[in-house]
């Protein structure tokens, strides 16, 4: 059926976990994971990032990259759509907003979605290329990665 990795994409989105099925004809598990991209700029207000995030082993593939819960990083990152269908992506984003509307701290300022192919869990590495401010003046940040354990279904 065309429509069936979509539909399944979607409910794996929607639910927020892991969701398997058989891939065809070689019966190697599939699930949908997403993973949750932090970066922490302590007091400094963070205006703006790019993280560089690649995943390890298995199949994989990137299957949508979401914004962050603050609303300066609420729309999704900016990112390559063809380094997308590859195993690494590197997303980014700048916000132009006063120093007092930027979050400071630890905020999640994505989220990847993965479609993994096998039954070990991919590793990932990831690496914080740069955190600014408004004024483009680089902060001391560092970027944390995250399993997302449940749905954020009705976050704000």
């Amino acid at each position: 059926m065309r429509f069936r990795p979509f539909i399944l994409l979607i409910g794996a989105l929607l639910n927020g976990g892991a969701f398997a099925q058989d891939s065809g004809n070689n019966k190697e598990k599939v699930s949908f994971r997403a993973v949750d991209i932090f970066v922490k700029s302590k007091a400094q207000p963070l205006a703006a990032y790019q993280v560089q995030v690649a995943f390890l082993g298995l199949k994989i593939k990137i299957s949508g990259i979401e914004g962050g819960d603050h609303p300066a990083f609420k729309k999704p990152p900016l990112y390559d759509p063809k380094a997308m269908q590859k195993e690494q992506v590197i997303i980014a984003a700048y916000n132009t907003a006063p120093a007092e509307e930027l979050p400071k701290g630890k905020v999640r300022v994505a989220t990847i979605h993965l479609q993994i192919t096998g039954s070990k869990a991919p590793e990932f590495s990831f690496k914080l290329i740069t955190a600014g401010t408004v004024e483009g003046r680089k902060i001391p940040a560092k970027v944390a990665v995250e399993w997302r354990k449940k749905s954020r279904e009705n976050r704000q």
